[in-house]
């Protein structure tokens, strides 16, 4: 699924949006999507707006019942205090279970990945997350499965500490096909290491 096909499902990405989310955990990823043909729409637990971690008030598109796998390409979970808080956040992960059953990815970062291992969807799955022990707590089953690595893909999800946000965005990128593995590599350098010489490399698209 690349940027150059021309049906909504194929060219819409959904962000998950709730009070507390991290906002700076997918910047690079939505913007560098936004630039390269994808829309980007917010999915709320209802139409209310939302306030993020950093203070940003946030009108959601569309409510999570209004969400459909169909519709998308992609769905991104960012992390947030209500994670770890009670159950509130429980639907958006029932939300990725469908995604994934439905044959959509799903790319979920710091306390998202907890709420996905909740919901059982890490068990069968290679996956990162902040720390293991973190993951440990939420009492799944798929501890085996935890490597220490910036971001994981498997099995059609994305996990990521909150400390890789461009790592992240590189995991997206890659399944999404937006640059090739050259421009993928020269993106990483430049955004993650400061290597100017990697944006030589991009500017040649």
């Amino acid at each position: 699924m690349t940027s150059n096909s021309s049906s909504s499902s194929s060219n819409t990405v959904h962000l998950a949006v709730y009070d507390t989310f991290a906002d700076w955990e997918t910047g690079h990823t939505t913007a560098h999507l936004a630039r390269h043909g994808y829309t980007v729409r917010t999915v709320g637990p209802s139409r209310e707006p939302v306030t993020t971690m950093g203070g940003l008030r946030v009108q959601p598109d569309l409510s999570l019942d209004e969400l459909r796998p169909q519709d998308s390409a992609l769905l991104i979970l960012t992390g947030a205090d209500t994670w770890d808080a009670g159950d509130g956040l429980a639907p958006f992960a029932r939300a990725a279970r469908g995604f994934l059953d439905a044959g959509v990815p799903v790319a979920a970062i710091c306390g998202a990945t907890a709420g996905l291992a909740r919901e059982g969807l890490l068990d069968g799955r290679t996956h990162t997350s902040a720390v293991s022990f973190y993951l440990a707590a939420t009492g799944y089953a798929g501890g085996s499965r935890y490597v220490e690595a910036d971001a994981v893909t498997d099995g059609g999800l994305i996990t990521a500490g909150p400390t890789e946000p461009v790592a992240f965005a590189r995991e997206v990128f890659a399944l999404l096909g937006v640059y090739g593995p050259e421009k993928l590599d020269a993106w990483y350098r430049l955004f993650h290491d400061s290597d100017a010489g990697a944006y030589e490399v991009l500017e040649g698209e």
